[in-house]
């Protein structure tokens, strides 16, 4: 998530389930499997780290494996050319998205308020060799998006402060080329998301539904109109 202070740095690992077999990445030719069991060593140091702090800003509150591979399926088969997430946290999140963005030919930016998370998503993607496919901005969620230009993603990923979504909802459009928004949390926090539901159902050129994946994920996909067909 975007937080804000814990001046340590963790260097906590990862976790990924292959759907399709073990495959090779295509960039680097680091075997999969290898990914998989750094991704598996770095979720359960988070949840070890995060069992010893209680503040938000100092824990991981990393993504679960099946949300990964929920977002590792979406990903392959949108075939986006540029992805944002928005809240780094340790990297967690960001090798499943950047492994299979590597595998479709996509490049990732993600985000990040917190330096430390910063720095550990930093050594953690090198670790994998998947940091060359993405580019890492330790900065306030609301600046990045003020200033990124219009149509510029077709997939974001959102794990943050879900306090701010609201205010970044008309940024957040505005930079989504006609693509995929995918939101955790949507039912373990549902309540802090009323308000982005409720921008959401007056969005008429986006449809939206909530998956009992992890955590729950609201997915926000172009509505196809009777038109289309016409």
């Amino acid at each position: 998530p975007d937080s804000c202070s814990d001046r340590r740095r963790c260097n906590c690992r990862s976790r990924l389930i292959s759907v399709d077999g073990p495959t090779t990445d295509s960039s680097n030719d680091r075997p999969s499997e290898m990914i998989d069991e750094y991704l598996q060593q770095l979720y359960s140091d988070g949840i070890a780290h995060d069992s010893a702090h209680t503040e938000p800003a100092q824990r991981m509150l990393n993504i679960t494996a099946s949300t990964g591979q929920f977002l590792d399926l979406l990903i392959r088969d949108a075939r986006p050319s540029r992805i944002l997430e928005i809240g780094t946290s340790n990297g967690y999140s960001t090798i499943w998205i950047t492994r299979a963005a590597s595998d479709v030919g996509a490049f990732v930016d993600t985000v990040d308020i917190n330096v430390d998370k910063i720095d550990a998503a930093r050594s953690n993607l090198s670790a994998v060799a998947l940091d060359s496919r993405v580019s890492l901005h330790c900065e306030d969620a609301t600046a990045y998006l003020a200033r990124c230009e219009t149509n510029r993603y077709d997939f974001v990923f959102l794990d943050s402060d879900r306090r701010r979504y609201v205010a970044w909802y008309a940024d957040l459009f505005r930079v989504i080329a006609n693509g995929t928004l995918v939101v955790d949390n949507a039912i373990s926090h549902s309540r802090e998301l009323e308000a982005f539901h409720r921008l959401l159902d007056r969005n008429d050129q986006y449809e939206q539904c909530v998956l009992p994946i992890g955590k729950g994920q609201l997915v926000a996909r172009p509505r196809i109109h009777p038109a289309s067909f016409g």
